[in-house]
């Protein structure tokens, strides 16, 4: 018995890393090649006054809310991590989409804890120019939220 729940709880976490991991390369890599082609608030239109590639930085939360919290976030960040792991023995085996959603919230949130250690500001390039700007991190983290709310909500 304890062999097949490790076993289960072992296959959980291996569809979250597997989620988790793509979702953190994407947006290191594209994080790295803002910062390297861009100069800070330069903007270049993809589809001009639709979408462009804006290189900003965050130090606040999700849409610039909360500035100067970097301390916090980070923590909140570290928090966040760890109820994901504990909060994965509690979703049932076949609730993948609930695994899925887990994996896109450990990735997005990973990636910008990773830019607050490393710089203690967020980086930020996709700019709707009716939304604030954005990155594949915070896309994540705002679809899985979305996900896990539907999903739980159908519990």
């Amino acid at each position: 018995m304890l062999y097949s729940t490790v076993g289960l709880m072992k296959k959980k976490i291996q569809l979250v890393l597997l989620v988790a991991l793509p979702v953190l390369i994407l947006d290191q890599f594209t994080k790295f090649l803002i910062k390297q082609n861009f100069q800070l608030n330069q903007s270049t239109p993809i589809i001009k006054n639709i979408f462009h590639l804006t290189y900003v930085t965050n130090t606040g939360s999700a849409f610039g809310l909360f500035k100067g919290l970097n301390v916090f976030f980070i923590l909140f960040s570290i928090v966040v991590i760890i109820a994901i792991f504990h909060y994965l023995k509690k979703i049932k085996n076949d609730e993948k989409l609930l695994q899925f959603s887990a994996g896109l919230l450990l990735g997005g949130t990973i990636g910008n804890l990773i830019d607050r250690l490393a710089y203690e500001y967020v980086i930020d390039f996709i700019d709707f120019r009716i939304w604030p700007v954005f990155n594949v991190a915070d896309s994540a983290v705002t679809i899985s939220i979305l996900f896990m709310i539907f999903l739980l909500w159908e519990r």
